[in-house]
């Protein structure tokens, strides 16, 4: 049996095993209840160098939640290839990963609180919000929306993040349905606003003109259509 030698990390080193350590433990429980000392812990450091690394519990705190909104940002890239609604599903699918995995932290840093009400924080979400939306126009290649295609585009995003929070209080509805579920709701909102104004309803005919027979577009038409019968 080897002893471990303790390796002495540089600065940003150690800055960043310190953002991990706390991402892990948010992953767990909620960043107003997590303490500075349970990171030091974690990190095996005492809390004075924790201190020497971040100046105080707000900026780790908004440092690992940065890192955190960064990784969710990135859950929305997905290369403008195949029809639109496989496209949503495989993000949908990634962004419930992420919530899965960081349920407590991702619960606090949309609905705010003490820890994460900052400014800084409240800019970071509006960050995510936005790569969301940017991603989005991207795949329908539209550089300059109109009022009506940002309106369906902004309600979506916010239906999403409200739609994982209530998930993650019980999860009483399968996680799988809930992603096709929001892909559905996508081309529904769609389909309202392309009902009132013939600018979108051209886009959502381009947007379901290469949706395959077993599409999650389609499959909603096909349910709306049994109902109706």
């Amino acid at each position: 049996m080897t002893t471990g030698v303790r390796r002495r990390m540089g600065v940003e080193e150690r800055r960043q095993q310190l953002i991990g350590v706390a991402l892990e433990l948010f992953s767990q429980r909620s960043p107003d209840d997590v303490s500075i000392d349970e990171i030091a812990t974690a990190a095996g450091i005492s809390r004075p160098l924790v201190y020497h690394y971040f100046p105080g519990k707000l900026s780790l705190y908004e440092a690992a939640l940065k890192r955190a909104a960064d990784d969710l940002s990135d859950r929305f890239v997905e290369a403008r290839e195949g029809p639109l609604g496989t496209r949503l599903l495989r993000v949908m699918r990634r962004y419930f990963d992420f919530v899965d995995d960081h349920g407590p932290g991702f619960a606090a840093l949309m609905r705010g609180g003490p820890a994460v009400g900052s400014s800084a924080t409240n800019a970071l979400i509006d960050s995510v919000r936005q790569a969301a939306y940017d991603q989005i126009l991207s795949h329908l290649r539209v550089e300059k929306p109109p009022a009506r295609l940002e309106l369906v585009i902004r309600s979506w995003i916010s239906l999403a993040e409200s739609t994982a929070l209530i998930w993650l209080d019980g999860r009483r509805i399968p996680r799988g349905e809930l992603e096709v579920q929001l892909v559905h709701d996508f081309a529904a909102l769609a389909a309202v606003s392309a009902a009132h104004d013939e600018e979108m309803a051209a886009l959502l005919r381009h947007m379901l003109k290469d949706e395959p027979h077993d599409g999650p577009f389609t499959d909603l038409a096909a349910r709306l259509i049994a109902l109706a019968s």
